[in-house]
Order: structure tokens, then sequence, then C-alpha cells
């Protein structure tokens, strides 16, 4: 029987139909497979043959998938997820999409040169051993009647585009610690300049709560002088999609105003802005410093001397560290540059009630109040000054600008006389005051009041002087009070780690000693224990922590109180050390510098166990014998880690040795190798009788090596001497 025409054709489509699907089934870049009714392989295309050829997917090596059950060519999670859901898709003909499978990569001979399946599309995967993430999708198969025939099984390799999502992710939390911790404050509107997300870090300096920010933004608190001009520049910015960069004074939480640096940036995508990324710096101590001086080239043209010697006081500001330096800086100038003859600065206790006049550094104690200097004698003021009492300082503190009485009329006319009278007291002779306020950001922090012995007018030019002046010593002054507060912090901190008293023993004397830099510079990390171990023994530790401030002594403890955990777990030097390395390496920076000298030493015997991190070598004072120093190797500093190894040492009746800080040997003039060699030849100077006593060792040596030199580092020196008989 010849088919006819129709049928041919039926059979042609058919066909062609299949070899369509075949095709694309065949080509198609996952895993494709049809299950009947019994979960048995039926049709599996080459990419998800070669995910359980190479066992990938959960599959099992070296298993013909077609004509097996699931349960025999998958394992593990993969099986357990996929058996439930065909199952589900043959009893209720419903679709199950979305399931993830994630599972090992795949280590096969015949994988991909990358690490993938072959068929599998070219894309960044791991590599063998790491993890691979799978979706799967579960659909019924039905028959011309609608019923359900099998399942099919589609699996996508997700990898690619899971890891392109977490890399995503991980930069967006990057960049988001980048912006918290940097200085500018950053935050982001939308693409018209409304307030998108909240932005907590700038009402922090503007105090605007977030309903007022929704409502507003970040341009509702620019100060209204300011305000017409940014707000022009911001919309000509979003209309041309330019980046916005202006400058303006902000209101702030405090009430006062601070300068800032606003630069905003458009965000666009497919060439429309989407949304705008601002960040604010505050230059406030920068665009104070620049209108001071600005106004300062323009008023004092024609007082070039008086200008000349405001920017030495700038300079010699810039060197005062204290309060009270920047006071005798500012009398100085004061007497040289106006004729001032008496001069005062106070400042404003926290709740800007009173005033509190500061003494010069170098002032003499002893003779009453010296917070008010001149040829004269000082002038005597009380402890304290109310704000609301009626003295030139309290009126320049409260108004905020300056008080000027070139009289004594105009100071009664201005006081009354009661209070004139009083004012006229404080100061020897006082014909003429001017009182300048001290302000910081805006805000007053103190006032600095010059008086005259005579009647004086004062010029512009000399008015725009002082008032120079007071802004420069209000700068300095509110640097100096930070310095001081870190100086005093970091000073308790290290004084604190310090031990009180040395362990007593009738077999070891021992005496330290520690001279910081000066008063008025920061703290160095410095530092000295002996503690007691088991079995009568003692540790004994000289380190020093390089930098200064509070970082340096906060590191100093934290490296003191890891140092006697260790020891009294295992005191053996070289075990001490190796823990040592081991924090460093996990809490600080790794340009952090830090030497040790330690040794556990048993008093009865004199013997013990010494190493070093990085330290100057022990100096050793054998009785009877040459001074000279200790040839264990250093080793490397605290942080670059290697192997430890501690030496055996042994201290007989009349020896000496001394442990101690780079900054007894080593200054801008002089260089550790010739700082050494110094020492030995100090040492070798000690008198016959005082190598028995290790303090007068101590001291000796201090005052032969810093005779001469101008100390630049602190000064640390432990010594520890064991008696001679009949000593």
């Amino acid at each position: 029987m010849v088919p006819d025409a129709r049928d041919t054709a039926r059979t042609d489509t058919a066909l062609a139909d299949a070899a369509l699907f075949g095709a694309l089934v065949t080509e198609v870049p996952f895993g494709v497979a049809f299950l009947d009714g019994r979960l048995r392989l039926r049709r599996a295309n080459a990419a998800l043959r070669a995910l359980l050829r190479g066992g990938g997917a959960g599959g099992r090596n070296g298993v013909n998938p077609v004509g097996r059950r699931l349960a025999e060519v998958l394992d593990g999670e993969f099986a357990a997820v996929l058996e439930p859901a065909l199952r589900g898709v043959l009893d209720d003909g419903r679709a199950v999409t979305g399931l993830e499978v994630r599972g090992p990569a795949p280590a096969d001979p015949g994988s991909g040169p990358d690490g993938s399946a072959p068929g599998a599309p070219d894309a960044a995967v791991p590599d063998a051993g790491g993890e691979r993430v799978w979706v799967c999708a579960c659909l019924p198969v039905r028959g011309p009647g609608g019923a359900i025939l099998g399942a099919a099984l589609i699996v996508q390799d997700e990898t690619v585009r899971r890891g392109v999502e977490d890399a995503i992710t991980r930069r967006t939390e990057r960049y988001r610690s980048l912006v918290e911790a940097t200085t500018p404050v950053v935050w982001t509107t939308t693409a018209d300049g409304a307030a998108g997300e909240d932005a907590p870090h700038w009402r922090a300096v503007t105090g605007q709560t977030p309903e007022a920010y929704a409502r507003g933004g970040w341009i509702a608190a620019v100060h209204p002088e300011d305000y017409d001009r940014v707000a022009a520049e911001w919309r000509g910015c979003m209309h041309d999609g330019r980046v916005l960069e202006v400058d303006c004074r902000v209101l702030t939480a405090s009430g006062g105003r601070r300068h800032f640096e606003v630069r905003a940036v458009p965000i666009r995508r497919d060439g429309a802005v989407i949304e705008w990324v601002c960040a604010g710096t505050d230059v406030t101590g920068r665009r104070d410093a620049e209108e001071m001086r600005g106004r300062l080239t323009g008023q004092l043209s024609a007082a070039a001397l008086r200008t000349a010697r405001l920017q030495q006081a700038t300079s010699m500001l810039a060197e005062a560290l204290t309060v009270g330096e920047v006071v005798r800086v500012i009398v100085e100038v004061g007497q040289s540059a106006v004729g001032v003859d008496h001069c005062t600065v106070a400042l404003l206790d926290e709740g800007r009630t009173r005033l509190t006049p500061v003494a010069p550094a170098d002032a003499p104690s002893g003779t009453g109040d010296e917070a008010g200097t001149g040829p004269d004698g000082p002038a005597v003021w009380p402890d304290t000054v109310a704000v609301a009492e009626p003295t030139v300082m309290s009126a320049a503190a409260r108004d905020g600008r300056p008080f000027v009485a070139e009289n004594p009329v105009e100071l009664r006319r201005q006081l009354g006389e009661a209070a004139a009278a009083t004012e006229m007291l404080r100061g020897p002779g006082e014909q003429a005051w001017v009182a300048l306020p001290l302000l910081a950001a805006g805000a007053p922090i103190g006032v600095l009041r010059f008086a005259f012995t005579r009647t004086r007018f004062l010029t512009e030019d000399e008015q725009v002087f002082l008032e120079a002046l007071a802004g420069q010593c209000a700068l300095a002054v509110e640097r100096a009070l930070l310095f001081e507060r870190e100086h005093r912090t970091a000073e308790q901190l290290q004084r604190s780690l310090l031990p009180g008293d040395l362990p007593s023993s009738p077999e070891l004397r021992m005496a330290a000693r520690y001279d910081p830099v000066t008063r008025h510079v920061q703290v160095g990390g410095d530092w000295y224990d002996v503690f007691k171990l088991p079995g009568n023994r003692l540790a004994v530790v000289v380190g020093d922590v390089m930098g200064k401030g509070v970082l340096a002594a906060a590191i100093m403890g934290r490296v003191r109180n890891a140092l006697r955990a260790l020891a009294l777990t295992d005191p053996r030097p070289a075990a001490v050390l190796s823990g040592l390395d081991r924090l460093f390496s996990a809490t600080e920076d790794a340009e952090q510098f830090t030497t040790v000298a330690y040794l556990v030493i048993d008093p009865s015997t004199g013997r013990g166990l010494y190493t070093s991190a990085g330290h100057p070598p022990p100096l050793l004072l054998p009785a009877g014998g040459p001074a000279g120093l200790s040839d264990v190797e250093a080793g490397t500093p605290l942080g670059w880690p290697s192997h430890r190894q501690q030496a055996s040492f042994s201290l007989s009746p009349g020896d000496t040795v001394v442990l101690y800080s780079d900054g007894l040997v080593e200054n801008r003039r002089r260089g550790v190798d010739t700082g050494l060699s110094d020492l030995v030849a100090a040492a070798a100077e000690l008198p016959p009788d005082a190598a028995a006593d290790p303090r007068r060792v101590v001291d000796h040596l201090v005052a032969r090596l810093l005779a001469g030199y101008e100390q630049s580092d602190d000064v640390t020196l432990l010594a520890l001497h064991v008696p001679a008989s009949g000593e």
C-alpha cells in the first residue's frame, strides 16, 4: 500500500519536529532528561550525562543513566531533593521549579579545561573540590489525552551567576564599610535631589530629625546666608547632570556653624541619572584659618612689621603643645607688637558659665595668681570669674565680640562704677583694656584680655591685629586642649602599667628607672616588668613599642598583659615570644614594631634563660671583669614571626646585668653602634663600690649617656645584681 501525499507530509513534519527538538535538547547548555512513570531515565542530553558521568550534581562515576532509576544514578543531597519533587509531579501534575542543590565541583579528567563539564557553557567556575550550585525544575510530560506519561528534569548550573552575585554583595559591603570609615560624611539623594534613604551621619552633624531630613534633605541645613547660592548651583547640576562642587556653611546640632565642602556625583543608568552620591568634608579649621589670613592680608597692608610679628606668633603657636605654652607666646607677642602691659588668657568651663585664667608655661609659682602677666607684676585674679559678672573678660565672653575701653571713663560707662573700680584693682595701674573672645567653630572657648598702663587709642590696624592674634590663639588653644587630654590619658595608662615596687629578694637586688622624654611630648611605649613565677623564679622584662601617644600605650598594655599570661602558663622565654608573635599577627598592624628583652632567673642560683625580640643587648658587669654586651642573637621584633630561641645564663655573686631601651643609646646625633660603645665605656667608669648598688648603676649610666645630648626618646633601665658574700 502506497502512502498518500498527506501521510508523507505528516511523517516529514514529525521527523523534522523530532530532529529540531533533538537538536535543541542536545545543544542547550543545561541538563535535560525525561523520566517515565517509575522514574526511570529514558532520555538525557549530553550536558546532563556529563554531570552524572563526572560525579557532579551527585552523579556516580561510570554509571550509564539511561534505563535506571534516579536513586541508582544519583546520591547524596541531589537524590534526596529530586525524588520527592518528581514523585509529586507524577502524582498531581504540577510543575516544581527553583529547586536548589549544592555540592562539590567534579574532579574528572574528562571535564573541560576550566573545570566545567563537557558541553557546558564557557564560564568561570570553581576549581575541583569547590562548591557548585544547581537549580532544578521538574515538569509533567502529558500524552495527547492529557494523561501524565512521565516527567521532564531540567538542571541548570548557577555557580557562575551566584558567584557574581556574591562578589557584587561583597563589594557593596566593602563600599559601605569604606564610606563609614572615611572622614567625609556620605549620603545619597534621588535623581531630583530629594532625600531618598536616611542619612544618619549627616543628621548627626546638623541635628536634623529623620522627619525634617525627609522633608528638606541635606540642603535644608545650609546656612541661610549661603542657601540661595547653594540651591541655585544644586538645581543647575541636577538639570545638566554635572558634578556639584560647592563650599558652604552648615548649621550644626550644637547651634554653631561649620564650613563644609560638598561634592555630589550623578549615578547614571542607560544614560539617565538615577541618584546622586554626595560627600561632605568638614573644612572649618582650614576655612577659619584661610578667612583670618585673608582678612589680615587685606587690612594690614600698611602694618608690615605687625604682620611679620603675627606670622612669627603663628609659627610659635604651632609649636606650642600646652595651653600654658600658648599663653606664654601670646604674652610675648602682645608686649612686643602692641606694647601690652598685662595679658590674660581665660578658658570657659564646659557649661560656659565661668572663666578660669591660665598661667603661662614658665610662670613662677608662689606669687599669687600668675594668670595675668606684665612687666609690672602679675594681675590679681580669683580662681574663676563668672560670665554673668560685670568684668572686661565676661563681657567679651557673653557678647562674642571684642570689648574695648580706651580709658577709665569708658570702662565706667560700660561696666558701671563699682565693677570698673574692681577691674582696675586687679591690674596695677591699668588705664586701657581690650578683651577678645576666643572662638572655635563659631562658639567661644575663652577670652584673651590685654591691658595698658596708660590710656590707649587703638588704631584700626592694631584692632585688626589683635583680633587676628586672638583667632590664632583660639586655634592653638583648641589644639593644645586636645593634646593635653590625650597626653594625660596616655601617661596615666602607661604609668598604671609599670610595677609599683619590684619584688624583693636577699639573693637578688633590683632597681628600675623610667625617664619620659619630656613633660610636653607624647608618651612612648617603653615599659618594664618583674613578676614572680612558680618555683621561686622571677620573670624580668623590658620592652619598647614603636610610636607615641594613646595608641602606643594601649599596645604596650596588651603586650605586657599577654606576656604575663603566657609566662604563667609556660615561662620558657622561647615559648613566651612565640605566643606574643601569634598575638601580634592576630591583633596588630603589619607595620607595628615592638622589641622585648625577657629573662627568667632563679634568684637562689643566679641561673636562668634569656631571649630577645630585636631588643638592644643586655649590659653585663661581671665581678672583677670588664663590662661588655651579651652576644646572644637578638632575633626579630614581635610581629615578624621567626623560630624563637633562648640561651642559658648564670650570674655569679657580684655580677650585674642591665636591660635598657634604645632611648638610652640612640638619639638624633648619635647612632646605635656609637651609643652601645659609649654604654660599655660608661659602665667601665663605675666606681668600684657602685656596682653592688643597682640604683647607683642605672643613675650613673643615664647621667653619662645623656650628658651633652638632647633626650629624644623615653629611657628605661632595669638592673639586677647578685650580692657577693659580705655585701
